[in-house]
């Protein structure tokens, strides 16, 4: 049988995209949020679409910056996401609070946050209309690492289901993939 979704969920129905961690810097500050609306745009080059509400300490470093890092964390670290997710970089260093160790990115200002299973290094493309009214951020990925045991062009079958990438359900809750299918 079918079911009315409330609209205030709909996006739980095509929001299965791994979530990220949105790392940002500026000066010497710097700021780590989850953000489960993010997705890949176009190829060459690549770039990408993430959702970053005016009101996070991790917006105005971005638009400061014109730069960031999307993360790709696994499920060992969700208690991470969650924790990054639910507070406010106004009000605490979440590297600190977190124990988060990080190492610098390539080409931008933002860390590399370790344990991540990959992270794309991102430059903004100024929008102000579509930052502004949508609060959607466009950029064009300048680097990109991954772990070698998780991607190889490919996410790779057979990883533990800790070192699987998050899939935000809300409410805190999460999936991972659970192994490769093949088609056709």
């Amino acid at each position: 049988m079918r079911v009315a979704v409330d609209l205030a969920k709909a996006s739980r129905l095509l929001n299965h995209g791994p979530t990220v961690l949105v790392v940002s810097a500026h000066g010497d500050q710097r700021d780590v949020m989850a953000a489960a609306w993010n997705m890949p745009l176009d190829f060459a080059p690549p770039k990408v679409a993430v959702v970053i509400d005016k009101n996070t300490y991790s917006r105005g470093l971005i638009e400061a910056s014109g730069e960031f890092v999307l993360a790709v964390p696994c499920a060992a670290q969700a208690d991470l996401v969650v924790g990054v997710g639910n507070s406010s970089g106004r009000e605490i260093d979440k590297f600190a609070r977190y124990g988060i160790a990080s190492t610098p990115a390539s080409r931008v200002q933002a860390p590399l946050i370790e344990g991540c299973l990959a992270w794309l290094e991102c430059r903004i493309y100024p929008e102000p209309h579509i930052q502004q009214t949508y609060d959607l951020f466009l950029a064009e990925v300048v680097a990109a690492w991954a772990e070698d045991w998780a991607f190889d062009g490919h996410w790779r079958d057979g990883l533990l289901e800790a070192q699987r990438a998050l899939h935000h359900l809300g409410a805190g809750n999460f999936f991972t993939t659970s192994g490769l299918i093949r088609g056709g």
